[in-house]
């Protein structure tokens, strides 16, 4: 049993699947199995065997059931060594890997587990009643060369992309895939691939695979450790690489996004986002232990915590407003019905144009709190799942990147990075990239047609954007990029699943021409990707260091990369 990482563009349309099988196989309530389930596993496991080679393998029939023995997905090297080996998933095995799945299989990439030792069981109870025969998945078909367009084996630094809203082809126009990545060891002395007059290095090598940086005023760079549920610092004398690695801060819940406030030179705390809430911890320059415990600010985020599970930070430009995104619960919100449980208009006027309800009440949005965690408000609708999120200097406008939804098809719908206007509605679940209607939904919102906001810059569909950073070289930058990159936006794609021939696994320059999106973007930092099955890196973040050097968190293979203009 296998996840992988959780940036991944999770499966949520196996979560809708398994919801699906769950409502008709089980007219009681829930019980605390399927909760633990829901809010921990649905996003890369079904529990239908009908679509076992998603972005998890399914977790139909697990118990008694041999490790990696679903047919024709990419587990990791560990899990099938585990399964040659003779693994089988009993109650007891899964206890014990539940609990710490590192420690029970090293080398596997499932990146989070279940500590409370009442819900793991409550699960396993769960996961038992799922028996079933397990159907063979079939394997993503190989496509033809002209389908290739746009996959990884068309990337290379330097090369340009405009996708335009014109261009979209129509929904279904190829079959869904299943196509999760296999991770494997990067192989002896390989890189990743960055343009001409350009070096790479390792900066530091972390095997909790950190999510997320943030680069403090004096130059530190703290980790976001989210399966370890900490806060890590590294420290480097002389910019080439880390010196030393602290843990800042541990016994956190998923912690992602990461804020300093103030926005100085003398920040007085670290705000953590951790998967329902929010907390502060108390900071100085130069802290590596953190000098109090965190203080909770917002104690609940949603009435739901499953499905996209990466809650990221930021504040405005006058420091007066934290504002936070908070991913959807599913893929498209098919289960949640036509109407809101009061009247339209009422329930706009608390949760703003096109927000959702049910199990997506409040989420797929960015919400809005003072900096103390009071006075909530919505800030912008119809996000499905911003992960990447910063303040842009200059103009103050928020920017996101959203990871768009799944299922309908290779190239369909794009992934995207724009500007967020307050009040704004962004299209999802019920239209995508301005006024194209979901069918899966057809008819259900008419009156949102002509509110949708069309994006900025339209990325690769399924390339799974992750963490941003404006290139702003720091004051004296040893190591600053050439002037041509000031201002300019580097992103992490972390890679597909829900597609035929995988795409992203990348880091990517968006061109800003006075503050704003020109709808471009280039290749910058490729090669992680072995062949249609295998990859070996996926960039998760991306932070400009104090030396003017870019570094990228590889979330798969555990490593910091830098990259720094050739000397």
């Amino acid at each position: 049993m296998q996840a992988k990482t959780l940036t991944l563009h999770v499966a949520h349309a196996a979560l809708l699947a398994s919801l699906a099988a769950m409502s008709a196989a089980h007219a009681a309530p829930q019980t605390a199995g399927q909760t633990t389930f829901q809010n921990n596993c649905a996003s890369c496991h079904s529990v239908d065997n009908k679509l076992s080679s998603r972005a998890g393998p399914g977790l139909f029939a697990v118990v008694g059931r041999k490790a990696a023995a679903v047919p024709a997905y990419n587990y990791s090297a560990a899990l099938n060594k585990a399964g040659a080996a003779g693994k089988t998933w009993t109650r007891s095995e899964l206890d014990a890997f539940l609990a710490d799945p590192a420690k029970n299989v090293p080398g596997t990439t499932m990146p989070v587990g279940i500590s409370d030792k009442k819900a793991r069981a409550a699960l396993i109870d769960y996961l038992a009643t799922l028996q079933g025969p397990a159907a063979v998945a079939s394997a993503p078909a190989t496509k033809a060369a002209a389908d290739r367009r746009g996959s990884w084996d068309d990337n290379q630094p330097g090369r340009i992309w405009h996708i335009k809203a014109s261009d979209l082809p129509p929904p279904f126009a190829t079959s869904s895939a299943g196509n999760g990545p296999r991770v494997e060891a990067r192989p002896n002395g390989s890189m990743p691939t960055v343009p001409k007059g350009f070096t790479v290095s390792v900066f530091a090598q972390d095997a909790d695979k950190p999510r997320l940086p943030l680069r403090a005023p004096n130059g530190d760079i703290f980790l976001a450790a989210t399966a370890k549920g900490e806060i890590k610092v590294l420290r480097s004398k002389n910019g080439q690489s880390a010196d030393s690695v602290e843990t800042f801060a541990g016994g956190l819940n998923r912690p992602y996004g990461m804020a300093f406030w103030p926005s100085n030179d003398n920040p007085q705390y670290l705000y953590v986002a951790n998967v329902n809430s929010v907390v502060r911890i108390p900071y100085r320059n130069g802290d590596i232990k953190a000098r109090g415990e965190p203080e909770v600010i917002v104690p609940t985020l949603s009435d739901t915590s499953g499905g996209h599970t990466t809650r990221t930070l930021a504040f405005s430009a006058d420091d007066k407003t934290m504002l936070l995104s908070i991913g959807s619960a599913t893929n498209v919100a098919t289960e949640i019905g036509a109407k809101p449980p009061e009247p339209l208009a009422q329930w706009e006027a608390k949760h703003g144009v096109g927000g959702a309800w049910g199990v997506e009440t409040d989420r797929a949005t960015v919400m809005a709190f003072d900096v103390d965690g009071k006075n909530r408000r919505t800030y912008a609708t119809g996000l499905r799942n911003c992960v990447g999120m910063l303040v842009y200097p200059g103009t103050g406008d928020l920017m996101c990147n959203v990871n768009e939804r799944d299922a309908l098809g290779d190239n369909l719908p794009p992934d995207y990075l724009t500007r967020v206007k307050q009040g704004g509605f962004y299209g999802w679940p019920w239209y995508y990239i301005g006024d194209n209607e979901d069918p899966r939904l057809k008819g259900q919102r008419p009156d949102l047609k002509g509110k949708t906001i069309v994006p900025d810059v339209l990325i690769q569909s399924h390339s799974a954007p992750l963490g941003m950073a404006v290139y702003q070289a720091p004051k004296g930058a040893a190591n600053a990029f050439p002037k041509e990159y000031e201002g300019d936006v580097f992103v992490a794609l972390h890679g597909s699943w829900n597609r035929g021939v995988r795409t992203g696994y990348k880091v990517v320059r968006v061109f800003m021409k006075n503050g704003l999106p020109t709808g471009q973007y280039q290749d910058f930092m490729s090669g992680m990707v072995l062949s249609d099955r295998d990859v070996w890196g996926r960039p998760s973040g991306v932070a400009v260091a104090q030396d003017g050097a870019l570094l990228v968190v590889d979330d798969a293979g555990g490593v910091v990369w830098r990259v720094a203009p050739q000397r």
